[in-house]
């Protein structure tokens, strides 16, 4: 696959609860004016209603507060939960975010992943998928400007419509998540829309990255739609610093909460079993705490193993400190992000032409400042000429 590959980062977020949750959420908007100094092309939130550590409720109002500190970065739901909320009302808020953001909203759609969330409000766990086909179906056909009647049993539409054409044009950029099972797949492909993958590097999930891919290839096909490479996205932990040992004695700050957290409370199956997390981690590949050239290795990994993706999202874990983790994301913008660009980098090229032709240049420079220090004197005569530029003259008999 050619093209620029692009980069992001993914926030659930993740806070442990010995933290000042204001203070986090600061934090979580400071991140969107970090990554779009450094370059990044966007930042996606989270929406989560229960367990204590992932504590934006709602992604719009963290898009709007970020949006109105950013000029340029992309701003989008990892994921609104769709079987939460009525399918018109999710259309008509994005709509309006995409006019507040001038095109910049994204709207990325799953089933919640939190089961306590679906708990709460009453919705079987086994039907969460079933509702997120349904919604993500008509939420598609809405932000494309289509009127939509369609009735289930947990929503109706009655020759619905947004009353504001979305600012984009033909529509915001939608993805459908994914992880292990085909059904992000089968949304992506039959409605013609991008696709997260969430957990890429976790054994099951990268086993089933090709496989799934090819799922929604067929599926568009299937349903008259074509999908692209580029707007599939791919979401990796990693944690970079100078050296390995560096990077491992930064992630001891957290990374053994925040796996327990997956393991024990959100009982989401993404962390590696028992053992040392960071050696789990490491030794799996599900994660890089490392170098920028193991960052290299892991995205290269990433893109053999899928055949090809347009956007690598970075998992905001918060293993380290703020300080180390801004840091981290700092030494991936200036040291990996150049070395997985497939375009030719000048830079080095004119650099090895110099290399290889500067003994002839640098002879051809000489020679022509010797060449001047002699016109020089045999207008003026040797006054004011260094005793050592005139002994560098090659002698005349």
């Amino acid at each position: 696959m050619s093209g620029k590959l692009r980069f992001g980062a993914f926030c659930g977020p993740h806070h442990p609860l010995n933290e000042n949750p204001t203070l986090t959420l600061q934090r979580d908007l400071e991140l969107a004016e970090h990554l779009e100094y450094l370059g990044f092309d966007e930042l996606w939130y989270g929406e989560h209603h229960s367990a204590g550590w992932e504590l934006i409720a709602s992604p719009e109002v963290m898009i709007a507060a970020a949006a109105e500190r950013t000029s340029r970065i992309k701003l989008g739901s990892a994921v609104t939960s769709v079987p939460y909320h009525h399918p018109l009302m999710i259309a008509e808020r994005y709509s309006q975010l995409d006019h507040m953001t001038r095109g910049r909203v994204m709207l990325g759609m799953g089933p919640g992943s939190l089961a306590s969330d679906a708990k709460m409000m009453g919705i079987p766990v086994s039907q969460q998928r079933d509702r997120m086909d349904e919604g993500i179906d008509v939420l598609v056909r809405l932000l494309r400007g289509e009127t939509v009647t369609a009735k289930t049993d947990w929503f109706t539409l009655d020759n619905a419509r947004i009353h504001m054409t979305p600012y984009s044009r033909p529509s915001i950029d939608m993805i459908a998540a994914s992880t292990i099972s085909p059904t992000g797949s089968r949304a992506a492909g039959r409605n013609g829309i991008g696709m997260l993958s969430f957990g890429a590097t976790s054994g099951g999930a990268f086993d089933a990255l090709s496989a799934n891919w090819n799922i929604a290839e067929d599926v568009a096909k299937a349903s008259g739609k074509t999908i692209d490479r580029k707007n599939w996205r791919l979401v990796a932990p990693m944690h970079i610093a100078p050296t390995r040992e560096q990077a491992r004695k930064e992630v001891e700050f957290g990374v053994e909460g925040w796996a327990d957290y997956l393991r024990n409370v959100a009982a989401l199956p993404i962390v590696p079993g028992g053992g040392d997390v960071i050696d789990a981690l490491m030794s799996s590949h599900m994660a890089v705490i490392g170098t920028p050239d193991d960052a290299v290795a892991q995205i290269k990994r990433l893109q053999a193993q899928s055949g090809g993706f347009g956007t690598l999202v970075l998992f905001a874990h918060n293993w380290a400190d703020w300080p180390e983790t801004k840091r981290s994301y700092e030494m991936f913008a200036r040291f990996v992000m150049p070395q997985v660009d497939d375009m030719i980098d000048n830079r080095a090229v004119s650099e090895a032409e110099c290399r290889a032709n500067r003994p002839e240049l640098a002879g051809q420079i000489g020679a022509a400042i010797q060449d001047r220090i002699q016109r020089h004197i045999d207008e003026h005569g040797q006054k004011d000429i260094a005793p050592e530029l005139i002994a560098a003259l090659p002698s005349k008999n």
